[in-house]
């Protein structure tokens, strides 16, 4: 059974620092890309990393490009979020999800999420002061 179980999630003012950290069991990291999406209320789910789990090819949103930085931890089974510098604009709650490797291959960006088939139960970030 696939499962993925974020967390990390909490409080954090602005310009400080968070790691979220999404463990996944029931399946192969090496067959899968996994991403990271957030949503903010009355806002749409979007996606702001993604990690290729064979390769390590990295993707983001254009706007945590040089914050954000996503990695794997294949032995762990768990991948992470980084997120330096919040803005009050990251406040959302955050899921990851997984996607099959090839979907990452063939955009080489992040997937739409309807690409994504199997999501956690989401964590939430604040970011306020």
């Amino acid at each position: 059974q696939v499962q993925l179980v974020e967390s990390g999630g909490g409080l954090v003012q602005p310009g400080g620092s968070l790691r979220l950290s999404c463990a996944t069991s029931g399946f192969s990291l090496e067959d899968y890309a996994i991403g990271w999406f957030r949503q903010a209320p009355g806002k749409d789910r979007e996606g702001v990393a993604c990690i290729d789990g064979r390769t390590k090819s990295t993707y983001y949103k254009d706007s945590v490009k040089g914050r954000f930085t996503i990695s794997r931890d294949n032995a762990e089974k768990t991948i992470y979020l980084q997120m330096n510098s919040r803005k009050p604009g990251d406040t959302a709650v955050y899921y990851c999800a997984a996607v099959d490797r090839r979907w990452v291959q063939a955009v080489r960006a992040i997937p739409h999420r309807a690409d994504f088939g199997s999501w956690g139960q989401g964590t939430q970030v604040n970011v306020t002061s």
